[in-house]
């Protein structure tokens, strides 16, 4: 059973459809239970938690995020772990858009509430997930403090000529267009774990861009441990191509779309977002079916993971100029730490810069990928964006 002398932190990652939540021991910041309630108002809704390594799932219907939320803390009683909600000290939420304003983990007070609440219409399929949540643990636990993280936090320090669009300045001054980067925390989280790995001291310079490659991806550029350029933009549609995703593209062409197929802009959200990038070139967003295709010779297979890992190199590329040198790359995320043939072929490119890859360590998906003699490190680093919430709280 749970000791009522244990104290916990709880951490939500609230989606349009899901809820994720992990509980850490509070002193020692040790991971005991992950859950994911996958399929909020759906009837193929259920819920799944890890324990000792072990999954388990279990069917249920949750209308709504506060009934996925009493699902994941009855949860936590059910795996005696714990006697009592007040065991409780802490809960942080992941937070994907802070705008300008929230730059820090912040206390979940009713004004800020209200400011997260604004900021939705810059991530009306984000944020409004992430309230939904946070009101949710209101009802459960109302003194508890909440704490929120920001995915946009980290990209506070893009200097104002790299966030800028070039757009008349009135559209940022009145609307907030401007580059606000996402996948923040798991940048953060990755670039500090680059620097132990390289043994770099607080007192060194050093430059290192990290590529989160998953469903949705994005690169960054690190100098000093601090972000000065990222590949997503206003929203998560720019940069890379992703799995579902476009990315960037000729702004015209919307343009194009709307004149010639007089498409509505709810179907131009649908094509851009949902319909575009792996899946729109080659019938899939699995890069692992995609490998196993490309095996095969199919050519769209081939041509997509070609496009993906041409751009994954051309952000490389452009961030070491923006960075004006280059210690390392680190490779992070469901694909980056696991596709070895998209990460060969991206590096494939980079010879110019010193990279040399070591093919065995590369394909073992080992933590160190490139050989002594290169000049920039590559790296292979799992991120873990809720370990990175609950050490912020």
């Amino acid at each position: 059973m749970g000791n009522t002398a244990q104290t916990f932190l709880l951490v939500l990652n609230s989606g349009s459809s899901s809820l994720k939540y992990s509980l850490f021991e509070e002193k020692s910041l040790r991971e005991v239970l992950q859950g994911h309630v996958d399929g909020i108002g759906l009837d193929r809704c259920c819920l799944k938690v890890k324990r000792d390594n072990q999954w388990t799932e279990t069917k249920f219907l949750a209308e709504d995020h506060l009934h996925a939320v009493i699902k994941a803390f009855q949860s936590l009683k059910d795996n005696d772990i714990l006697q009592g909600f007040d065991q409780i000290q802490k809960v942080g939420h992941r937070v994907v858009h802070g705008g300008e304003k929230f730059t820090q983990p912040t206390r979940i007070t009713p004004a800020v509430l209200k400011k997260i609440k604004s900021l939705s219409v810059l991530a009306p399929l984000h944020n409004p997930p992430a309230l939904a949540g946070i009101l949710a643990v209101k009802k459960i636990l109302p003194k508890v403090p909440q704490i929120a993280v920001f995915d946009t936090a980290f990209h506070h320090s893009i200097p104002k000529e790299a966030f800028l669009y070039g757009l008349p300045y009135q559209l940022y001054e009145e609307l907030g267009i401007r580059k606000y980067g996402f996948h923040g925390i798991s940048h953060e989280y990755v670039s500090r774990l680059a620097r132990k790995a390289l043994n770099k001291q607080r007192s060194e310079q050093e430059e290192i861009i990290t590529c989160h490659l998953g469903n949705g991806s994005s690169i960054t550029a690190v100098k000093n441990g601090r972000s000065v350029d990222t590949s997503m933009g206003f929203t998560p549609l720019d940069g890379l191509i992703m799995g579902t995703r476009s990315g960037e593209m000729d702004p015209e062409i919307i343009l194009f779309l709307l004149n010639q197929k007089h498409y509505t802009t709810a179907q131009l959200e649908k094509i851009l977002q949902k319909q575009s990038g792996l899946k729109g070139l080659a019938g899939s967003s699995d890069v692992r079916e995609l490998h196993d295709r490309a095996l095969k010779k199919d050519k769209q297979a081939i041509l997509a993971l070609d496009m993906l890992a041409y751009r994954i190199a051309k952000f490389i590329g452009a961030y070491a100029a923006a960075l004006k040198g280059l210690d390392a790359i680190v490779f992070t995320a469901g694909i980056g730490e696991n596709a070895y043939y998209l990460r060969k072929k991206a590096c494939s490119y980079l010879g110019f810069l010193g990279v040399k890859l070591d093919a065995h360590a590369n394909r073992k998906n080992l933590t160190y990928i490139s050989k002594p003699s290169s000049k920039v490190k590559v790296l292979v680093l799992h991120t873990d964006e809720a370990r990175a919430i609950a050490e912020q709280l």
